[in-house]
Parts: C-alpha cells; structure tokens; sequence
C-alpha cells in the first residue's frame, strides 16, 4: 500500500498532466507533516526549471536550515541533477522516489553524499510516465534535455 505522502506527490503529478503538463509531483514532509508541495510546471509557468521537486521546495516557502535538514522529500520520479543538487544544497537527508524505470535520475549522486533514497517501484507513478510519454514524446524529451 502507497503511503500518504507519496498518494499526495501522485495527486500532484496527476494534477499537472490535467493541466497540460509533465506528470511529475512531489512533496516536501516535516515532522510528519507537509509543508510543501507542487508539481512539474514548465509547460504551464514557462519556466526552464520548474520541475515538481523545485516547486515543492518553492512552495514550502523560507526555513531555517534545520527544517530542510530534518525533513523528507517525496518524488513521483527519480530527481534529475537540478532537483538533486537542491537537495544537496539544503541537505535534505531522505528522498522517497515513486519509479526510475522510466527515468534515472541521480540517484546514486544522492547516495554517495549520504542522502538515503528508497525507490517504491510505485505502478501508479510508472502508469502516469508511461501513458504521458506515448504521447508527448517531444515534450518530454524537452523536459529531460533531449533533443
């Protein structure tokens, strides 16, 4: 069974794809509770960079480094290098990954500066990717930086 949290990145990934974009949502947890949530946004906002793990970072708003220190990160897909090195910088220790079947991101980076990262293998997460590559192939190449 999906746990709350990441059920909530789902949502968020799933709320992005009725809006038009890339189903990636995640969410930021602390002390057992959200503080921070947001979804893949590029196609809506413009935006280079708005990736679901930088939304919901974004969207947390300003914390005292201790909080980005002791929360979790819950992602509907494996972070790529943007998205890890803000975990990096903030020293988030946990990242919670719905799938990286459809795309591997840097998780092994994340491991080797000591930040746990458990990967669910969730089929809700590789359903959404899955179905939204068939049929945005273009988009989604953009997205990852593909040509």
């Amino acid at each position: 069974m999906t746990d709350i949290f990441m059920l909530a990145a789902i949502e968020e990934a799933k709320l992005g794809f009725s809006e038009g974009g890339i189903p990636i949502g995640s969410v930021l947890v602390h002390a057992g509770k959200i503080i921070g949530r947001g979804h893949n946004r590029r196609v809506q906002k413009g935006s280079a960079i708005l990736h679901g793990e930088m939304d919901a970072i974004e969207n947390a708003g300003r914390h005292p480094a201790r909080v980005y220190r002791e929360s979790t990160i819950y992602t509907t897909l494996s972070p790529c290098a943007m998205c890890s090195g803000t975990i990096l910088l903030y020293g988030i220790p946990k990242v919670i990954v719905g799938e990286n079947s459809t795309f591997m991101g840097e998780e092994e980076l994340l491991r080797s500066r000591g930040v746990e990262v458990t990967v669910l293998n969730d089929a809700a997460c590789q359903e959404l990717m899955r179905r939204f590559i068939a049929a945005k192939p273009e988009l989604w190449n953009e997205d990852i930086g593909e040509p």
